[in-house]
């Protein structure tokens, strides 16, 4: 289970909103591992949207435990440009190998994961289901991957 920074991140590979399988050691470059609740829902897809300027500078895997065709739905409405993978089953597993699984509610917190091009923690943040992530503060953990 991830939980400090320096730790080595869990490979994955899960569904893209497409179907195709999305592995974490695959990605070239520092991974922005983004968990959300549910596609549609206010906060989520407001949080969603502001990733399309991070996406420009990073890999982005957003993940939730909604099935791919949910996740389909919301790529055809919005158009993000990045994966949205589907944690539906085995439900959760890989939020719960990150922290990031509400397992009272059967849903993925919102947490994210910056994982360095060594396949390190190099940043992770979490908000109340209610509180989107601040999206400048992965540009600054980004900024610092770069000053190393």
């Amino acid at each position: 289970m991830v939980t400090e920074i320096g730790d080595t991140a869990p490979d994955f590979t899960l569904p893209d909103q497409h179907g195709h399988p999305t592995s974490l050691s695959a990605q070239v470059g520092p991974v922005l591992v983004v968990f959300f609740p549910a596609a549609f829902t206010p906060v989520c897809h407001d949080e969603l949207r502001a990733l399309r300027d991070i996406a420009t500078r990073s890999r982005v895997l957003a993940i939730s435990c909604d099935s791919m065709f949910v996740l389909r739905a919301l790529e055809d409405a919005e158009a993000l440009g990045f994966p949205l993978l589907s944690d539906f089953w085995p439900h959760g597993e890989v939020a719960h190998a990150y922290a990031a699984l509400d397992e009272r509610h059967g849903t993925a917190r919102r947490v994210s994961v910056l994982v360095d091009s060594q396949g390190r923690v190099a940043a992770r943040w979490e908000s109340s289901p209610d509180r989107a992530r601040d999206p400048h503060e992965y540009s600054r953990a980004l900024d610092s991957l770069v000053d190393r």
